[in-house]
């Protein structure tokens, strides 16, 4: 299956990302609406602290509207190589350094409106530090065992896809050296 778009307006640009409705051409020759919503990419990061916990963040989530727990994340700045972004938002929202860091996989949120590609990544935690969150960030950090993780999965309490990702690509084996 192939589509192609004949024509593409953008009706809104903001910061985090752009809308555009596209009009295209469908295999056997009819033609379609679609919304797009174009965004830079992102990546995020299952930290595992020095002491063997989890560092989960629990930010505000305007989407949902509530504090979800998550993983570390954050939007890719600009032509930003993946493996930066990892390394900078892990310092930025809990003040750790990397002293390992692992690509697992990628994930497409909702690529049926949406460009977002997240780069999943497993961090060991060296040292702590200040963190260094933005200005509109109110971010706390959790420290999770695994058994605990586990617990709040089954209860329902993990809502956030790219966290059930990068933990299902955890226990899937992705964060060990090949």
């Amino acid at each position: 299956m192939y589509e192609k778009t004949l024509s593409r307006q953008t009706v809104f640009d903001g910061r985090l990302v752009r809308v555009e409705t596209l009009e295209v051409e469908l295999e056997n020759g009819l033609r379609a609406y679609r919304e797009l919503v174009r965004h830079s990419g992102a990546v995020c990061v299952l930290l595992r602290a020095p002491d063997g916990r989890f560092a989960l963040v629990r930010p505000f989530r305007v989407g949902a509207q509530k504090q979800m727990l998550e993983v570390v994340a954050g939007i890719l700045d600009g032509d930003e190589a993946p493996e930066a972004a990892a390394r900078r938002e892990v310092r930025e929202e809990t003040g750790y350094a990397l002293a390992r860091l692992t690509r697992m996989g990628a994930l497409y949120p909702t690529p049926g409106y949406v460009t977002e590609r997240i780069v999943c990544f497993y961090g060991e935690a060296a040292e702590a530090g200040e963190r260094q969150l933005d200005h509109d960030e109110r971010i706390e950090v959790e420290l999770l065992a695994e058994s605990e993780i586990r617990d709040r999965i089954r209860r329902g309490e993990l809502e956030d896809a790219k966290t059930l990702a990068a933990w299902a690509l955890y226990q899937a084996g992705a964060a060990e050296q090949p």
